[in-house]
Formats: C-alpha cells, structure tokens, sequence
C-alpha cells in the first residue's frame, strides 16, 4: 500500500514564534529546572544523571514490574565498536523510587553489538528485553540479528540474549525489531530490514506478531518512503494499533500510523518534526505524550535535545518540553506513573560524555 502522507498546515508566523519561544525556554535549562514556554503553572522538570560507568552509555527504556522500576541502556566504547572499540552490552539498573539507582544485570554475548535494549512484560508475568544484535568487522557491518533475554518471575535474574526467529518470509541478515508491545496476550513490533549499506541500500517495513517473544511472524508489509526504521507500537482502549516511525531521508519527518484489527488498511499522518529514538505513550484518551530526540536552531546553527511533545491522535502538536540535553541525545523511556511521568535518556551535554539522564515531571500539567 503506497504511503499516503496527510500534510499538515501551519501558520508560518505561529510556527515562527513556537521554535523561538522553544529556544527562550532551552537557554535556561543549564542552571536552573527546565520549564514548559506557556505558563507559570507548568510542570518543572527535575533531571539527573544516575550513569556513567562505561565510555559511552545510551539508548534508554524504563519500565515498572513488581513494585521496582527498571531502567536498562546499551554500554560499549562509542557509538558502533570500531576497529579499536568494544561490543555494547546491555546494563540494567533498579531502584524502589526513583531516586536511587543500582545496577542489577549486564548482559553480554560474544561476537555481538548489543544495541537499543527495550523493555516489555511477557503475558506470562516476566520481564523481556528485545535489542538489536550487529556483528562488525571492524567498521563493517556484517549483519544484523534481533536478540531477546527474559527475567525471572521476580525480575531478579535475565537469561543470556539469545537471537529471535523470523519466519521464513521475513528472514534477514540485517534485521531489527526495535521495540515489542503486548496487547491481549499477543507482542507486536515492527521489523525494519536494513542492508549493509545502510542509508543507500533497500529498505523493508514489517509489522510482526509473537505469542512468545523469540518467534515472529509477519502481519503486515508497510511501504513508507524516507527510509522508514525505529518505530513504537502503543494500543489505545479500543484495540486500535498507533505506530510512531523514523524517517531519515527526503523531508525526514516522522510518520505516525493507525490502524484498526487486523491491521491491514493504514491510515498516515506525517508529523511537522523528524525523529530520532522516537517513542510515546498516551495521556487520557485524546493525547499522546512523544518522547524523542529534536531539533532547533539557535544563532543559526542545528542543535539537538531531548523533547517532549504533547499531540492529537493525528499526531498534531500542542505543547512542548524541551530537557536538559545536548549534542549527543535521545532515545527516551517513558514511564506514566502514579501522576508522575519517568523519563530516561541519554545525553553528553555534560563534560561531553555520553551518560544516562532521569527527569521526573508531574503529569497533571502535561495534560491541561
């Protein structure tokens, strides 16, 4: 199905005074909390760092299971290993409130880049991470597999991460399922199949389902144009399926999709900002709460942060929230929890270090 993107229509001069009302707002973050641009009743944002053991730590997610909340990332030399560099590995912290952090588990595997770990809880009541697994050759990429570890019931324990199976129609030696969300017993997650080449090779889209979160079938084939790769999956009440997606090529902004059961006729709508780790949860029934690396120009230059954007269901923006971030940023986890929002991210504005961030925002203002 060719991909039919709605274009959404901005007033230039509004637009105009949103970025620069973003970038008053961003020049006060350093010293002092981070505040949304409209009001005084805002939520304030309390951020800060809980890691920054390894060379580079990124690419967040956080979840709460059994009372505790978890926060897992990837660690490793740099960005991808490198001739000189290491293989990332996948940290797992816990704490009872939030405001102390330990590390519970690193997990490992010979030969493989651990990458972008995600957190979900299998119907069967544990924890299960789903991560991209590359094997390089020094630079080169060789392959790609999507790698799963599971928990103990208590959440204690994490098995070794193990490579998934593709069904024989989907099976790749560059595949990636980026994230897993479960609804009524079954895990979704969208499967984007990459060549070595990366941004100059073809691009596929799949929508996958598991009953067990180690074998995927295919459910749907997207056509999106861009270069379409990470996506989130996230259900409303009614069993409708949103899928939020990358796109990094031609006008790179990001698309969201909604799709009743079974999930094949799709509806677009293209967003007004590029995404970069992108991912969103709702708040109430007409808004959704998008988490992601962003962009903004100050004194002429492209800067990146980490953003929070309060939308329609169209994927329209309303609010905004920019956090304490910089250069190197993004790929948040968000946790809606008890009137407070969780979000963790990663960022080197810092010391120019890449560490793992947690801001702690009342819910109450995001939604007015």
């Amino acid at each position: 199905m060719a991909l039919f993107l709605n274009e959404l229509k901005h007033n230039q001069m509004k637009w105009k005074l949103f970025t620069l009302a973003i970038c008053i707002a961003i020049a006060s973050l350093e010293n002092c909390p981070a505040q949304s641009r409209h009001d005084n009743d805002a939520p304030k944002v309390q951020a800060k760092m809980i890691w920054d053991k390894a060379p580079y730590n990124a690419f967040t997610d956080i979840i709460k299971f059994k009372g505790r909340m978890y926060c897992t990332f990837r660690e490793g030399s740099g960005h991808v290993p490198g001739k000189t560099g290491s293989n990332g590995e996948i940290r797992i912290l816990v704490s009872r409130a939030g405001d102390k952090w330990k590390s519970l588990a690193l997990l490992k595997k010979d030969g493989i880049d651990l990458r972008d770990p995600k957190l979900s809880v299998t119907p069967d009541g544990r924890l299960m991470i789903i991560s991209g697994g590359s094997i390089y050759r020094g630079d080169t990429l060789l392959a790609r597999y999507p790698h799963v570890s599971f928990s103990d019931k208590s959440g204690s324990r994490f098995s070794t991460p193990e490579k998934v199976n593709l069904a024989g129609d989907i099976r790749s030696a560059f595949a990636w399922i980026w994230r897993v969300t479960w609804h009524d017993g079954v895990g979704y997650g969208i499967d984007y199949e990459i060549g070595p080449k990366e941004r100059r090779g073809p691009t596929k889209l799949f929508l996958v389902s598991t009953k067990d979160g180690r074998n995927y079938s295919l459910v749907h084939e997207f056509h999106v144009d861009g270069f379409p790769n990470e996506s989130t999956i996230r259900f409303d009440n009614d069993g409708q399926m949103y899928v939020l997606i990358r796109r990094e090529l031609e006008d790179k902004l990001g698309v969201l999709a909604v799709s009743k059961p079974p999930f094949d006729d799709w509806t677009f709508h293209k967003l007004s900002i590029p995404l970069g780790g992108p991912n969103f949860i709702f708040l109430g029934h007409d808004r959704l709460l998008i988490g992601t690396r962003a962009f903004r120009q100050t004194q002429g230059r492209r800067e990146t942060y980490t953003g929070l954007f309060v939308t329609d269901l169209d994927g329209k923006i309303y609010d905004s929230m920019p956090l304490p971030s910089g250069d190197d940023t993004g790929y948040p986890g968000l946790l809606n929890d008890d009137n407070t929002l969780w979000v963790t991210y990663y960022s080197n504005h810092q010391n120019h270090h890449t560490s793992i961030f947690l801001a702690k925002i009342p819910t109450a203002g995001l939604t007015k």
